[in-house]
């Protein structure tokens, strides 16, 4: 099986991601923060290097890396976090579930939202975010890189937005972190992502990264390891939204993943994979029935969403599961963006290539999609 589904999760894993969590399952098996013995001091010190390496990678402090179950959960932390009490937060028309969803689910409580609608003209799109706020927006919660398209949002223009009108900025980094080149300095007031993805951790991983300018109010409360004679919840990050033991193997895992990036390059990985789109796109433009959903006034992540005439996304992906391809079809939990792009009826089949794809593995994935079109 060939696997182009990476926007979902990368597979396979770097030798030493898979390695560290092997080790971490037969040498860290203690309780970081639960214990003065040697295991858990042991376990806690391999924790902290992950989370330092993270703040490196981000420029960020170490203790305003917090560790979480996945982007989703990082996300509805921050979101959560900043609009408990009520108040008006936007969002954009490309946004993911992990966005939309909480975010609508407080707008059953005491909140409002509004929705921006992206274009291809990155001005335009700031503007249409600066006209909906108000006396009482407390926030912007919106993507970098769109999880269907790849395409890049305008998120430093955004950052300043939001620093001008002195509300949040909470970024969605699922699909950006590990490929472009981020840090807190470009403005963001909580940067949330995946571990599993453009990290290469394993699975069961997130972070939500703070620049310290915000506090933000728990909706979880339980165990953290410190100030535990309270039965208030600690006020100090990253334990104050760390309750319970955190995923100690998955952490370590993701800590091999960004050294895997700064060994390999950042640069580099995102050039290959870069190449691989340009090599798919120029394959599959000249099969008759063929659409390629980007736009060129637009930049992109490397992913490459497509449908052929003829066959729904699910179909096609399924012939191409068959011929032995991996690839995502349908929503891909963002029916915001399908609204956006035309596309809620039949979805996309999405093409997300990594570093350990290949050119040849690329032209056998056209080949095969050229045969599917004859078939219709």
């Amino acid at each position: 099986m060939i696997y182009f589904d990476n926007a979902a999760t990368t597979f396979p894993k770097p030798l030493a991601v898979k390695q560290a969590a092997f080790v971490a399952v037969n040498k860290y098996g203690g309780n970081p923060g639960r214990g003065g013995h040697k295991i858990s001091m042991a376990v806690a010190e391999q924790v902290f290097n992950t989370r330092k390496s993270i703040g490196d990678f981000f420029g960020a402090q170490p203790e305003n890396v917090v560790f979480t179950q996945n982007c989703t959960y990082a996300l509805n932390l921050a979101i959560k976090g900043i609009m408990q009490d009520g108040g008006h937060i936007i969002i954009s028309s490309l946004e993911h579930n992990s966005v939309a969803r909480p975010v609508y689910a407080l707008s059953k409580k005491n909140c409002s939202f509004s929705i921006a609608e992206v274009e291809s003209d990155d001005e335009k799109t700031v503007w249409n975010f600066e006209k909906l706020i108000k006396s009482d927006t407390k926030a912007i919660a919106c993507t970098i890189a769109s999880n269907v398209t790849g395409h890049i949002m305008p998120y430093k223009k955004i950052a300043l937005l939001c620093k001008k009108h002195n509300i949040c900025f909470i970024a969605d980094g699922a699909q950006a972190c590990g490929v472009l080149n981020l840090k807190m300095s470009d403005g963001f007031n909580f940067l949330c992502t995946a571990g599993h993805k453009g990290l290469y951790g394993t699975t069961g991983t997130g972070v939500l990264i703070s620049d310290g300018s915000y506090q933000l109010k728990t909706i979880i409360e339980g165990g953290t390891g410190a100030t535990s004679v309270e039965l208030e919840q600690t006020p100090f990050l990253p334990e104050m939204l760390e309750s319970g033991t955190v995923n100690t193997v998955g952490i370590i895992s993701l800590g091999a993943g960004i050294n895997y990036i700064k060994s390999t390059g950042l640069n580099k990985i995102f050039s290959h994979e870069q190449s691989l789109c340009k090599l798919f796109i120029d394959k599959i433009s000249n099969i008759e029935g063929i659409i390629i959903y980007r736009n060129e006034r637009c930049s992109y992540v490397p992913i490459v969403s497509f449908n052929l005439g003829g066959f729904t996304s699910f179909e096609l992906s399924s012939f191409l599961d068959k011929a032995g391809f991996a690839l995502r079809a349908g929503m891909h939990c963002a029916p915001l963006a399908h609204k956006t792009y035309g596309t809620i009826e039949t979805g996309m089949v999405r093409f997300a290539p990594s570093s350990f794809n290949n050119s040849k593995e690329v032209i056998m994935l056209a080949n095969t999609i050229k045969k599917i079109s004859k078939t219709s």
